[in-house]
């Protein structure tokens, strides 16, 4: 019988990270059993597809929603299904894992709420700003700029706590210079690809939604605005 002071050596990780993450896994588990034709027939196939057509943002739909003043419900939810669904398992894997681990950092500072709000809005901050700076098709799938909002947020974090210190704040942007640098290595050397663009703008989105939503952050605002 374990001892009602007893402390885990983890911490277990947030409820909405991990319903969050358990929503990728089940789109990812359908697609691979349809693959592998344990279930639905010869079309299942072609799973992973249709969901791509379906919920996948697209930045020409929003445009032709704009022109035309017409809103229908299954395309104007695309720019939140999106990071559900991903090309492949191992994008699904490499996402949900740095989602759980972003999450949960981001998670035990803000609160299970806060996740939510910086995951949804970094995706549609991440998807307008790609649509407005992209070339080409402006075509999203994945959970990466979701991910890359959650790495705002806990490069807020950082700032935050070296500012306390009286360290150089610049360190805390230490981890996005890293991983835009991966990206950009990667663009030279197997091509040039677009999606970056989201990923910083929704690093953008989560970096800003911090000084709301961290803890006191909106009361913090609101005195800052009633003194000036």
């Amino acid at each position: 019988m374990s001892s009602p002071n007893h402390v885990p050596a983890v911490n277990p990780l947030p409820a909405t990270v991990v319903l969050l993450a358990l929503v990728m896994a089940a789109a990812e588990i359908v697609f691979q059993i349809g693959a592998s034709g344990l279930a639905g027939g010869p079309t299942a196939v072609g799973w992973r597809v249709e969901a791509i057509e379906r919920f996948a943002y697209s930045g020409e739909i929003l445009q032709w929603m704009w022109e035309t003043g017409r809103w229908p419900p299954e395309h104007v939810i695309r720019i939140v299904t999106y990071p559900f669904v991903h090309g492949s398992f191992t994008q699904t894997l490499i996402g949900a894992v740095m989602f759980l681990a972003m999450g949960k950092m981001v998670g035990e500072v803000f609160g299970n709420i806060a996740v939510v709000v910086i995951f949804f809005v970094s995706a549609i901050a991440g998807a307008l700003v790609f649509t407005a700076f992209a070339a080409g098709p402006t075509y999203l799938i994945g959970a990466f700029p979701s991910i890359y909002g959650l790495i705002g947020a806990f490069t807020w974090i950082l700032w935050r706590n070296l500012s306390r210190v009286g360290a150089n704040q610049a360190r805390a942007f230490s981890l996005i210079g890293f991983l835009m640098g991966v990206q950009l290595l990667f663009g030279l050397l197997f091509g040039t690809q677009s999606d970056w663009i989201a990923d910083l703008g929704a690093f953008a989105a989560g970096f800003l939604l911090s000084f709301v939503l961290a803890p006191g952050g909106w009361a913090r605002l609101l005195h800052r605005l009633r003194q000036d």
